[in-house]
């Protein structure tokens, strides 16, 4: 099913990239100004709040200790406690959770281990609720123990991801991704000077007006960033619609948060059980330089210790490939997952999530995406403004740098009357622009569809 998607989209585009060819320059530029004008009315609002949540989940751990002072640890010269010890206060705080736990260490010396319950009795209905245990990994003490999606934080991440509507909520994040991609071309597209005319068309112009400096700097600000929102978009769109890369690239269950291949125990039970330590051990001889991630307790006789480690050439920071299954009765080794192994259509797939979190290029690459995602509110609020002003609602002033910079604070805050004004008049908004493309959307067509047929009678 994904591969014939895939086939769809291909055909899709091919057409309309034919359609790009043979139509008139003039037909089509109007056709890009009025796709790009109306994407930004119907959907733009829904690509600001999308930026918004995503740069706050790009620092989701570092705020979530920010609003929650219990997580705190103070980073000492000791080691960490043993697994096993602090597996033990978990099972000691959780006494009727049975079943596998999944240990995440720190990425800092001041983080806090998070144990987590994928499927607890008090969420056992939701679309994914799992329970945070926060411990204290020099002391062992449970400092927090929350549902994913009722704290602040991951209430964001669950909005930025699937807009708190569980699968089908993926879905159509998955189509504003593609929305995205087809309004940056456009914008793009509407900017292309001509090689004649490019370097006046970098100017930033200040003496004719706020409008033209609005729309200069909404230009100059979307040609520089258009390049990280299509990688935005793209990383975006195969997170939330994985199989389609999956078929593409031969990298079935490869994506970002599939539970990989479900591997037992084979040995005979005999009620030795190897210790958590002991399974970590056996995983980092094969991959001595290596650094621990996280480690999943075995469910059951014939469960393993699944354990996650990240090489130095991962791409994942934080969620890293490198697997080795152990055997839980044996400790013999009975699976190993090398990404460095990998084909090169499995290690793009592995790269969409490094690349849509900025984790791929280090703090300065996480800093860069968190300002990234504020992108999307200045181009729509500039894009919106220079429309209002084209249809007469607002009227162009000239820009005084020295009276604009005592006013700036008067100014900011009328602006933001204005945005909220503006926020609440977006549904009533979105329903007439929806009345008014399904009242001349079929109109519209046939006289497009008539122009083409008369130039292929032409034979142009």
């Amino acid at each position: 099913m994904a591969r014939l998607r895939f086939v769809h989209w291909r055909i899709l585009l091919t057409g309309c990239l034919f359609m790009s060819f043979n139509l008139p320059h003039n037909l089509l530029r109007k056709i890009w100004r009025q796709s790009h004008v109306f994407l930004a009315l119907a959907v733009g609002l829904l690509f600001v709040l999308q930026g918004i949540t995503g740069s706050f989940s790009v620092y989701r751990e570092e705020l979530d200790k920010l609003f929650n002072p219990e997580l705190h640890v103070e980073a000492k010269a000791n080691q960490f406690l043993p697994l096993d010890t602090i597996l033990a206060e978990i099972r000691k705080a959780h006494p009727d959770r049975h079943g596998s736990w999944v240990l995440e260490m720190p990425v800092s010396s001041d983080g806090v281990l998070t144990a987590w319950f994928e499927k607890p009795r008090e969420s056992v209905d939701l679309w994914y609720a799992p329970l945070m245990v926060a411990v204290d990994p020099y002391t062992g003490r449970v400092l927090a123990n929350r549902f994913w999606g009722q704290t602040l934080t991951t209430w964001v991440a669950d909005w930025h991801s699937h807009w708190l509507l569980d699968a089908a909520g993926r879905v159509w994040v998955a189509r504003l991704a593609v929305l995205l991609m087809l309004s940056v071309l456009s914008g793009l597209c509407l900017w292309w000077p001509g090689r004649s005319n490019l370097l006046k068309a970098l100017r930033l112009r200040h003496d004719a007006g706020l409008m033209r400096l609005l729309m200069d700097s909404h230009r100059l600000l979307g040609l520089t960033s258009a390049i990280l929102l299509l990688l935005l978009a793209f990383t975006g769109f195969h997170l939330a619609n994985p199989a389609l890369l999956e078929a593409w690239t031969g990298a079935g269950g490869m994506g970002h948060g599939d539970a990989g291949p479900n591997v037992r125990s084979t040995a005979v039970p005999n009620g030795r059980p190897i210790s958590v330590e002991e399974a970590v051990l056996v995983a980092r001889g094969l991959f001595p330089s290596s650094e621990l991630r996280r480690v999943t307790t075995p469910a059951g006789e014939l469960g393993t210790y699944k354990v996650n480690l990240r090489q130095r050439r991962e791409l994942n920071q934080r969620h890293s490939f490198t697997t080795v299954w152990i055997d839980r009765w044996s400790g013999q080794i009975r699976a190993v997952n090398n990404p460095i192994l990998y084909t090169p259509g499995q290690t793009f797939t592995t790269w969409q999530w490094p690349l849509h979190t900025g984790e791929a290029f280090g703090s300065g690459g996480r800093l860069l995406w968190f300002l990234l995602g504020f992108v999307p509110l200045l181009l729509w609020t500039s894009g919106v403004a220079h429309w209002l002003y084209r249809h007469g609602h607002l009227q162009d002033k000239a820009v005084r740098p020295g009276l604009w910079a005592r006013a700036l604070p008067a100014r900011l805050l009328n602006a933001g009357k204005n945005l909220i004004l503006l926020l609440l008049t977006w549904w009533n908004g979105c329903k007439y622009l929806t009345r008014w493309a399904v009242a001349s959307g079929a109109r519209r067509f046939r006289v497009f569809a008539a122009q083409c047929r008369e130039r292929l009678n032409r034979g142009e």
